[in-house]
């Protein structure tokens, strides 16, 4: 018997596609239009200005692009901890910070955060990307995020986020209830 006949033929496939794109090339632009998921509280970050720099200054070299994030300030129930790493607290508002320079986030997540503490959110995800295109810079806005909210008191604990909810491309976010 020989290989079996099917509806997709991975060589005819390429050879299709490569015929219908032609002479098709990438657009060359700075811009970054985030996808709109039609979810209700999700904001995605936008640039201000037409920046687009590299920071040079990355937050912590240490971090890897798989590596899960963790951290608690002070003590905090087993169980709420557990609910939040297994997602299953509500998240009352998302910040998508993915094609922003260091500069650009580290503003926008100042923004993000103090606005939510304003509105006394208790749980907000923020998605940071795994930083797999940051080469050997390693995962810049991943390192920032990480620094910021150890750095902010209202931060009760954050943790990576489940596997459906960006992995370790983001964060739940545990804030201080007023």
């Amino acid at each position: 018997m020989g290989k079996k006949e099917g509806k997709h033929n991975n060589s005819d496939d390429g050879a299709l596609f490569r015929k219908a794109a032609g002479d098709v090339r990438p657009l060359n632009s700075p811009d970054r239009h985030p996808l709109d998921t039609g979810k209700a509280g999700k904001r995605a970050a936008t640039r201000p200005g037409d920046s687009n720099t590299v920071d040079s200054e990355p937050a912590v070299a240490s971090i890897e692009p798989g590596e899960e994030l963790s951290f608690v300030r002070g003590s905090l129930k087993r169980s709420t901890l557990r609910e939040l790493r297994r997602g299953k607290m509500r998240i009352r508002d998302e910040l998508d910070l993915h094609g922003l320079t260091g500069t650009e986030a580290r503003k926008i997540l100042d923004d993000f955060i103090n606005e939510c503490i304003a509105l006394n959110f208790g749980c907000v995800r923020i998605v940071h990307g795994k930083g797999l295109r940051s080469g050997s810079r390693g995962p810049i806005l991943k390192a920032l995020v990480n620094d910021y909210l150890r750095a902010r008191a209202e931060v009760r604990a954050f943790c990576s986020a489940q596997r459906s909810d960006g992995g370790t491309g983001a964060v739940y976010v545990l804030l201080k209830m007023t």
